[in-house]
């Protein structure tokens, strides 16, 4: 399946004359197009960008936090059963309405 020019959407930007003269010149050493180069620059800068925030970078001290946490987990939990087991009887009492 081929992509058509239906499939883009179209970016517009304004610069200087001497940032687009850096571009040009970069794209051209690196036997890209100025298109191609600036999409993958900005590519790489956005995936850079998103990883930082999405990423979850703990200490020694909070991994070991989080293992005894996730280890404790599914410990009992009595008055979380409880309010399952009200729900459930009022659910079976909606449902026989």
């Amino acid at each position: 399946m081929s992509a058509t020019a239906h499939d883009f959407e179209r970016i517009d930007l304004r610069t200087s004359p001497e940032l687009k003269e850096l571009i040009v010149r970069a794209a051209s050493t690196s036997g890209m197009s100025v298109s191609a180069f600036l999409l993958g620059a900005a590519q790489e800068r956005a995936k850079h960008v998103l990883a930082e925030s999405e990423m979850l970078t703990l200490t020694p001290r909070d991994w070991k936090a989080f293992f005894l946490a996730l280890d404790n987990a599914d410990k009992p939990r009595p008055k979380l059963s409880a309010a399952m087991k009200r729900h459930r009887k009022w659910q079976a009492g909606q449902n026989s309405l």
